[in-house]
């Protein structure tokens, strides 16, 4: 047995049996944000988007269900490795960005630590930003 396996989907009846109204309203979302002849945004272009967050988001259900739904309104290989490729350069800019919070963190402890007359002065190390 393993964490994800293509026979998990019988699960959903349990969801459904447990939860019917709130299954129902997030199929009707699903149906609306994604397959709804108004939207603006091509559905090639919404299951792209859809695959980038599920390998974001590392649902391998939802990567499964969404490169497919992309295949069938007719996206390329090329577009899915893209599609990949952009996915991992944000998640990567992500953990570059929330390097800045670690830093913050990181010199606020280093001020904390400082006798409290010391304090507000610079690390010395640059810009304190």
């Amino acid at each position: 047995m393993s964490y994800h396996e293509h026979t998990d989907y019988k699960h959903a009846r349990n969801l459904r049996a447990g939860a019917p109204e709130a299954v129902k309203a997030f199929m009707e979302l699903d149906k609306q944000v994604l397959r709804n002849p108004d939207n603006v945004i091509p559905p090639k272009y919404a299951e792209l988007m859809a695959v980038a967050v599920a390998l974001t988001t590392q649902c391998a259900y939802c990567i499964e269900v969404h490169t497919k739904a992309a295949h069938e309104v007719g996206a390329t290989e090329k577009e899915i490795a893209e599609t990949t490729m952009i996915a991992a350069a944000l998640r990567a800019g992500g953990a570059y960005a929330h390097g800045f919070m670690a830093m913050k963190f990181f010199n606020q402890a280093e001020a904390a630590k400082r006798p409290s007359h010391l304090a507000g002065l610079a690390t010395g190390r640059g810009r304190d930003r």
